[in-house]
């Protein structure tokens, strides 16, 4: 059958289950993801990849930036080979053929679709984990996390650190339906996450995000969604708020503020002061920056490659941490499904800022702190929102993509992270 939340030409094929060897739902949960929950296969048309590719060599450049550096924003001298890239040797089909050769699906929550992966792990006692992606990324930030985590034996860990996961893809991103009413934000998709576990018959599990995926996992966390354990954090929203205020204001950091404490807010203060344009514009006026990132493929790039270029572990040059398909992976994730505006559309429903602490919570809560992130959170913030603070480790390598850029040592901070809530 076809899915219907697609518009005719941008429709993706939904199908049988994916390709043999990927690991199904298990059969003790047949029942309750029958019918409510259906297979799910990617499919673009061959013509919307050729009139990506069309786009992309059309494109009419802006003359090049008289900074001679990356003040202004992306360079052309490194975004046009990289789009040059894009238009004349990227393939689509590589990712997509590895998307369809796991287990994907998709349900209706509140009257909206929701795609997901979910692969279950072969070992015994495995824990669940909902895992959630941020913006500019998706569920392609982890893939290469999946089976480290499902399959830990074959990757250094122990059976008992094994994880079935589910690996949704938030509304308006990816091959989820885009919100045609208002109120699809964090709380609504936490909300919705826990229906979709409880769907898929786990009534014991954890959650684990970054960047939006953090947000929503407190949000969790803060409702006491229904069998959730535990939430594991790589971008962690602590900043208290005497300090956001003083953020917010200008004024200078407090004398009172300990060496960690005062780095964080040294990076805060740079990250508002230089970086934060685009969160600003996302946040008031989605719509109006969407219609460019929908439009453009080489526009929608460089919006969202400055980010992945200044959140990445890598001096300023992702491609040191991840591949020119990697990234392009995801920038046509996006452009092919139309979902540009629609994923802006978070800031927005959220209007509120992704760093700040926005209450106590008492659930068990893990951290893991990378090097590359946006601010390095001190523990004694994190102390201060999370009462029960199981695990708190500052990774040695890493960025704000900590799953896409170190998969490795990512499973390994999701393994310790959750140890004692097994």
């Amino acid at each position: 059958m076809n899915n219907p939340f697609l518009p005719a030409t941008r429709r993706t094929v939904v199908g049988g289950l994916a390709a043999a060897g990927a690991t199904a739902l298990a059969p003790s949960l047949a029942k309750a993801a029958s019918p409510a929950v259906r297979p799910f296969k990617v499919a673009i048309p061959q013509a919307d990849i050729t009139e990506m590719k069309r786009r992309i060599a059309a494109t009419r450049w802006a003359d090049a930036e008289p900074a001679g550096d990356d003040t202004q924003g992306v360079r052309r001298q490194t975004l046009e080979p990289l789009m040059r890239y894009w238009a004349t040797g990227y393939d689509w089909r590589k990712v997509e053929a590895r998307l369809n050769a796991l287990p994907m699906f998709v349900t209706q929550i509140d009257g909206l679709d929701i795609q997901f992966i979910h692969v279950r792990s072969r070992h015994g006692g495995a824990l669940p984990m909902i895992m959630t992606h941020g913006w500019p990324g998706s569920i392609l930030e982890f893939l290469k996390a999946i089976d480290p985590l499902t399959n830990p034996t074959a990757h250094g860990g122990k059976a008992e650190d094994a994880f079935h996961l589910v690996i949704p893809s938030i509304p308006g991103f990816g091959f989820s339906a885009k919100p045609k009413a208002l109120g699809w934000g964090s709380d609504h998709i936490g909300r919705a996450w826990s229906a979709l576990m409880l769907r898929l018959g786990y009534d014991r599990y954890v959650s684990q995000g970054g960047d939006c995926g953090s947000v929503i996992s407190q949000r969790m966390a803060l409702q006491k969604a229904p069998g959730l354990l535990g939430i594991h954090l790589n971008m962690p929203a602590v900043v208290p708020a005497e300090i956001a205020h003083v953020l917010a204001a200008g004024d200078p950091a407090p004398a009172s503020l300990s060496a960690k404490e005062r780095s964080a807010f040294d990076q805060l203060e740079v990250f508002y002061r230089d970086n934060s344009a685009y969160a600003a514009m996302m946040n008031t006026r989605p719509q109006t920056i969407g219609y460019a990132l929908v439009d453009s493929p080489v526009g929608m790039a460089a919006w969202m490659y400055e980010k992945i270029s200044q959140w990445t572990y890598s001096g300023g040059d992702p491609l040191k941490v991840l591949t020119r398909d990697e990234i392009l992976d995801d920038l046509s994730l996006y452009w092919l499904t139309e979902t540009g505006a629609s994923a802006a559309r978070i800031y927005w429903e959220d209007h509120t800022n992704n760093f700040n602490a926005r209450g106590v919570i008492d659930l068990p809560v893990a951290v893991s702190v990378f090097p590359g992130e946006i601010f390095r959170a001190p523990k004694s913030w994190a102390q201060r929102c999370y009462t029960d603070l199981i695990y708190f480790n500052e990774a040695s390598n890493g960025g704000h993509f900590a799953a896409w850029e170190q998969p490795a040592l990512f499973a390994e901070e999701v393994r310790a992270a959750f140890r004692s809530l097994r």
